[in-house]
């Protein structure tokens, strides 16, 4: 009797814990998933001068104006605002910048974008930007590419510790210099 009683009684508990296990409430997957680039791009370097993580969203038939305003502070992509990492100092689109994590705002513009590291973390979004928390802001040029890129990309070139950092969406790209 007293085995079936303690079968009976694991038997109840496997049974829960698998409920349990099988119920769970996953959230759909992010239409704007993270990303992330890094200078060297080459992954068995684990010498790397800058890292930006950041979240792409995609055009779907919008234009650019309306997901990243022109002349209003855009998290530069999706989500959480960017953030960026310096490994060890650098120069930032001509200024200096201490080694640490930031977060990266753009101001776009049909000229150039203003470029801004900001000590404000964990933000989401622009709504709560803070102008004070600035600790650059550098211009960055636009050009016009011949191709349309649908999903918002960060991409990083160069040689040695001289990187361009290349922000691209539709047919706008915007690059600014980081030298180590």
């Amino acid at each position: 009797m007293k085995k079936a009683i303690l079968s009976i009684v694991i038997f109840t508990i496997a049974l829960v814990s698998s409920i349990e296990v099988n119920a769970q409430n996953f959230p759909k997957v992010d239409v704007s998933p993270m990303d992330a680039s890094a200078y060297p791009t080459n992954w068995r370097n684990a010498n790397k001068l800058v890292k930006v993580i950041y979240s792409r969203p995609n055009l779907k038939g919008r234009s650019l104006d309306k997901l990243a305003p022109k002349g209003k502070v855009w998290r530069t992509g999706a989500n959480e605002a960017a953030e960026i990492t310096f490994y060890k100092e650098v120069v930032f689109g001509g200024k200096p910048v201490k080694a640490g994590t930031y977060t990266l705002f753009t101001i776009p513009s049909d000229e150039n974008w203003i470029v801004i590291l900001s000590n404000q973390r964990n933000v989401w979004g622009s709504y709560f930007y803070d102008a004070k928390e600035d600790v650059v802001r550098v211009e960055a040029e636009v050009a016009q590419g011949k191709e349309s890129i649908e999903a918002f990309s960060i991409v990083f070139t160069g040689e040695e510790n001289d990187a361009l950092m290349h922000l691209a969406w539709g047919t706008t790209r915007v690059t600014i210099s980081v030298k180590g």
